[in-house]
């Protein structure tokens, strides 16, 4: 009999363990997205938290990377802007989401940890010209995110938010596209 019960203690444990570790592999952002479902959270003002919170966090850390690798002078003092204003931001938005009891993921999108890994394995005039292109590319994203957020989110705290971010996007955007004009 002990042997039984012990046998099906070991079964029940790696269980337990292979349940908890299968969710541990789970993109932070997907995790944050389920939790939030099961909340009944609306569906348009968590997506968008979410997208913004693992946005924001990779613009942060690629600021941080840039402030390391970048070649050109313009490209730090942007860098340094990122990691400012986009840290605010992300307090800003921390702050909301717990108020309205939203998750937000801890940790980058497998998608955003890609971009700092990729952008990693580059240095100087390389990686200004590759920095640059996704602070573009990701910019414009962001603008049209955060635009549809401020005039759909449900939620009017969510929805002053985006508003207000806004304009920051677009300054940011403006930055980067005038440092990748004078690259060409």
């Amino acid at each position: 009999m002990k042997k039984v019960s012990a046998i099906l203690l070991l079964l029940l444990s790696a269980w337990t363990f292979q349940s908890c570790n299968s969710n541990s592999n789970k993109d932070s952002a997907e995790q944050a997205e389920e939790v939030n479902e099961a909340k009944n959270k609306p569906e348009d003002d968590s997506e968008f938290a979410v997208k913004a919170a693992s946005g924001g966090m990779m613009e942060v850390e690629l600021g941080k990377l840039a402030a390391q690798k970048a070649q050109s002078p313009q490209v730090k003092d942007f860098a340094a802007m990122m990691v400012t204003e986009h840290s605010k931001a992300n307090e800003e938005l921390k702050a909301l989401t717990a108020t309205k009891n939203i998750t937000i993921p801890a940790t980058l999108s497998e998608d955003h940890q890609k971009h700092v890994d990729d952008l990693s394995k580059l240095s100087g005039a390389e990686f200004d010209k590759e920095y640059v292109k996704l602070m573009v590319d990701d910019h414009k994203e962001d603008i049209d995110l955060f635009k549809e957020a401020s005039f759909g989110a449900k939620d009017a705290d969510v929805k002053a938010f985006a508003g207000k971010t806004l304009p920051t996007l677009q300054k940011h955007y403006d930055a980067a596209k005038a440092i990748q004009d004078g690259m060409k």
